[in-house]
């Protein structure tokens, strides 16, 4: 799963956390995202959209 999630552009994956959240999805999956997010660097935006 890890490696479909370099594909999604930065954008797309913090839209796609959100959503995931939003539609309380598993927290297993969210957390994927999570550690995708954390490995981009990205979490400044998170933190910025809150």
């Amino acid at each position: 799963m890890a490696i479909h999630m370099r594909k999604l552009s930065d954008e797309l994956l913090i839209e796609s956390y959100f959503k995931a959240i939003e539609m309380k999805l598993n927290d297993d999956f969210i957390e994927l995202i999570m550690i995708e997010i954390k490995r981009r660097s990205l979490g400044h935006v998170l933190k910025a959209s809150s």
